[in-house]
């Protein structure tokens, strides 16, 4: 009997030793800066393929986890996933502490552009977003306006227009710069007259994030977004005071002075913004004609905030520019004309417009939105023996009602759109123009499920002279937590005609004739992009992620400028579409504090309505980029390489392709950063390809431009920050 009961005994001792081998394990996750705690992260045992979801407290439970050495992965959007043992049996819960992950910061980024509150991971519309480190960086390579932000995008063309003045328009896969539309904080203030003059009259300090939709986007902000649009977003004053003053010194005889000061307390705020910049002209070539035009601009932009509650805010803001360009035949620039020094281009310009905001949180789930702009613009474009000068004014009111759900969110709204060009009536040729436009909008996004997210719009405008244009768009997005998304949408777009085109700016407006609003047709389009994005680690601490985007463009109607038997030119629509289509590929790897962009370009854009359906002029078929970049707390490195394939000019003669390499070197300080930028440090300029100025001197021909003119550019600068330099 005794041999039994001690049976019984040692299995009963055997079991419990079995029980002890396990244990219940916590698993506490919080963040690395606040030290909250998150909730929904995911703690996985790998060998064990077993995983939980962290509660509202950040822990996670686990029950009979064998006791040893374990290796646990802690993953949450926007952090960066951590890859730890562990060892059981411990005194738990066990703490962790995730950072934030720079790499998919973008997924919880809320842009304007789209008018949601959703960040861009739950928008079916594709946005590219550059944000304020980017900013930073492009601000020190050129602290006088946007080009190079935009210049560096994939697909994504700066076409210089004109030698003397610097003259740059964008073209977004192909099209002309009339087919983008350039907003600031959602208000359409750039464009028509001001042309290729606008993004040269930009500064990048004050601005707190780019937001770039290729492709029709007419239903959100109306006519001319065929090719997208670019929402410059500016920055706003928070509590802490925050100043900028950046100095910048080029080589090529360029100086530039920005200054930024913002500060809020709880009912009131200002923001500041002041830039000058003065550029002596610059030769190149060594050929008595300009690369770079004699510059003198001062630019201000002063906001001031209201903020009656915390549900309310208004705020109302001017800015301010006045650009005095010229450029052309050197001596006649420094000493004024004589003999064969005859040749100047000058651009005096000025620019005014107001933006008036007004946005309150009506209730848990609505808010509406009333906001103004007025803009007033004021060129004088001067070329031997003519002279263009005018004044254009636009004007802008929308209201808009917004109402979300946790699954559907919907925006109603309404505007009205005036743009009013005024030539002087000295003018041989009167081109004066009026157009009054009115538009309704309806938008809503809704999650069909957790992975599938569907977005519908409608949009209907009435132009007082062209009539009814209806706008309807569709997208829809397809995510999961694995990494993968994909997004696939379309819609249509219009244009309505001016004289503000590409062809008339390079030809100075001469002898161009007034639009015919009883013959022309406005433009249209319809197009479509599909695209698919992953994100993965690669060998541990490998970060890797790709985009390939799919599109397709048409527009019927094209405006086309063509010689009348008389010598004059005048406005005809095209018989047949342009048809853009391609694909850009975006490639990142990251490690540490190193990060690789390689991007890739393919831009088929055709002229149907011309015999053989030949590839636009001065757009390059192929185009590919590398960015290198280290940053560090102290350290901002970056090297780039961009490449820029074969084009076709105007007359049928094949470009050659070029690449352009630039260093940007910045070291921050407590209270400053200096830094100096080696920009296209290989001198790669299109008078080693081809002549940039033909003969006569005193009546020179300038032939089409498509590739830099300026050459090696290099600038040192410093930016100062009395109240610290943290952030960086």
């Amino acid at each position: 009997m005794k041999k039994y009961i001690l049976s019984v005994m040692l299995i009963i001792t055997a079991c419990f030793s079995l029980k002890a081998q396990t244990s219940d394990v916590q698993i506490n996750v919080i963040t690395a800066t606040e030290n909250e705690p998150l909730l929904g992260a995911t703690v996985y045992f790998e060998k064990l393929e077993k995983g939980a979801i962290t509660d509202s407290d950040g822990i996670a439970n686990f029950t009979e986890i064998p006791n040893g050495q374990h290796i646990i992965t802690i993953s949450y959007l926007g952090y960066e996933t951590l890859k730890t043992s562990i060892l059981t049996p411990s005194v738990t819960p066990l703490l962790f502490k995730l950072t934030t992950d720079h790499d998919q910061e973008l997924d919880e980024v809320v842009v304007q552009s789209s008018r949601s509150t959703r960040t861009v991971r739950k928008i079916p519309t594709r946005i590219e977003f550059i944000g304020g480190e980017e900013l930073g960086e492009k601000a020190a390579m050129n602290p006088t306006n946007i080009s190079m932000v935009l210049r560096e995008s994939t697909g994504i063309q700066m076409q210089q227009t004109s030698l003397s003045s610097g003259s740059t328009n964008i073209k977004i896969q192909g099209l002309d710069g009339r087919y983008t539309q350039l907003l600031r904080d959602g208000f359409p203030l750039y464009g028509g007259f001001s042309s290729g003059l606008s993004i040269l009259q930009i500064p990048p300090l004050d601005l707190q994030q780019f937001e770039i939709i290729k492709g029709s986007s007419s239903t959100l902000y109306g006519g001319g977004a065929i090719a997208g649009l670019v929402n410059m977003v500016s920055k706003t004053p928070g509590h802490e005071a925050d100043l900028d003053i950046m100095l910048t010194q080029t080589q090529a005889l360029g100086s530039t002075a920005n200054i930024f000061y913002s500060k809020r307390n709880e009912s009131y705020g200002v923001s500041l913004y002041g830039s000058g910049h003065y550029q002596k002209a610059y030769d190149t070539e060594d050929d008595d004609f300009s690369n770079l035009p004699k510059t003198k601009s001062i630019s201000f932009n002063p906001k001031f905030y209201y903020y009656p509650s915390e549900k309310t805010t208004f705020w109302f803001g001017l800015n301010g520019t006045y650009d005095d360009r010229i450029g052309g035949d050197m001596t006649a620039i420094k000493s004024g004309k004589n003999g064969i020094h005859q040749y100047t281009e000058e651009n005096i310009s000025k620019r005014l417009s107001s933006q008036a905001v007004y946005q309150t949180q009506l209730d848990s789930v609505s808010s509406f939105h009333i906001k103004n702009s007025i803009s007033f613009f004021d060129r004088n474009l001067t070329v031997p023996d003519f002279n263009f000068d005018g004044k254009q004014t636009n004007t802008f009111t929308e209201v808009s009602y917004q109402r979300e759900s946790q699954s559907t969110e919907w925006i109603f709204g309404a505007n009205i759109y005036s743009s009013n060009f005024d030539e002087n009536d000295n003018a041989p040729l009167q081109r004066d123009q009026n157009d009054l436009s009115y538009g309704m909008f309806i938008n809503n996004i809704h999650d069909l499920s957790d992975n599938w997210i569907l977005e519908t719009g409608l949009r209907g405008d009435y132009n007082t002279d062209f009539g009814f244009f209806p706008l309807p768009r569709l997208s829809l997005l397809y995510k999961n937590n694995s990494g993968f998304s994909s997004r696939i949408g379309g819609g249509l777009g219009y244009k309505i005609p001016d004289i503000f085109t590409e062809e008339a700016e390079y030809i100075n407006f001469k002898d161009v004739l007034a639009i015919d609003k009883s013959i022309l047709k406005p433009e249209r389009s319809y197009g479509a992009n599909f695209d698919v994005n992953y994100k993965a680690n690669l060998f541990g601490e490998v970060g890797f992620s790709i985009n390939q985007l799919f599109y397709v463009t048409a527009i019927n109607n094209a405006l086309l400028l063509n010689s009348t038997t008389d010598g004059f030119f005048s406005y005809e629509n095209a018989k047949d579409k342009i048809l853009s289509k391609g694909a850009e590929t975006n490639i990142k790897f990251s490690y540490k504090d190193f990060v690789w962009f390689l991007n890739y370009a393919l831009i088929d854009t055709k002229l149907n309505y011309l015999e053989g359906n030949p590839q636009k002029p001065l757009t390059a078929k192929h185009n590919g980029g590398s960015v290198f970049m280290y940053e560090s707390e102290k350290w901002r490195i970056g090297f780039e390489t961009f490449y820029t394939g074969k084009q076709l000019l105007s007359n049928g003669t094949e470009t050659t392709d070029f690449a352009t390499l630039g260093l940007l070197l910045m070291r921050n300080f407590k209270f400053t950063s200096v830094f100096v930028n080696f920009e296209n440090f290989t001198d790669r300029r299109q008078s080693r390809f081809s002549p940039i100025i033909l003969p006569t001197h005193e009546n020179p021909v300038f032939p089409e431009l498509y590739a830099p003119t300026d050459g090696f550019i290099f600038s040192l600068g410093i930016i100062i920050k009395p109240f610290g330099n943290e952030e960086h």
